[in-house]
């Protein structure tokens, strides 16, 4: 289970994700790309938001991430939205497909970088979806959070 590096170089990040969800843990997934679209994703040209992975023909995909179309690949059929095949281990993905349909957790990825090779990799997270108490008790211990810190650095 490996974890993205602040050496890499993010494209994307899922920031509602964190606020949406409780994640318990987090993967790193391969994903198949077309030559254009990982053209587009090295000038930064990619949404993440309301994305996310499910299995389909046993297989994992990603759905719903938007990947804008580069515009000096030609005439080729580019697709923005098209379903994208993660690359993760049979044994982790039955794990986490087997975790989604017991105990109703979501998979949302959180980012997309480029590692030190170059390669395209997404950043899962095992998530469970948080309600609006849940929401506001996050941010009542972030702001509690801040305001220590304020006092300490005033009185330090």
């Amino acid at each position: 289970m490996a974890h993205a590096r602040t050496s890499d170089r993010f494209v994307a990040q899922n920031r509602k994700a964190r606020h949406n969800y409780m994640i318990e843990e987090t993967l790193e997934a391969g994903i198949i790309l077309t030559g254009p679209e990982v053209k587009s994703l090295r000038l930064g040209r990619c949404s993440m938001n309301e994305s996310y992975a499910t299995e389909r023909g046993g297989e994992l995909y990603l759905f719903n991430m938007h990947i804008t179309e580069y515009a000096a690949a030609g005439h080729e059929g580019q697709q923005p939205m098209r379903p994208r095949k993660l690359l993760v281990r049979r044994r982790e993905m039955d794990r986490l497909l087997a975790a989604v349909k017991r105990d109703g957790m979501a998979l949302v990825p959180l980012s997309l970088y480029f590692n030190n090779r170059g390669i395209a990799k997404l950043s899962l997270g095992m998530a469970k979806g948080k309600r609006k108490a849940d929401k506001r008790a996050t941010e009542k211990a972030r702001e509690w959070q801040r305001q220590k810190e304020r006092l300490v650095r005033d009185k330090g």
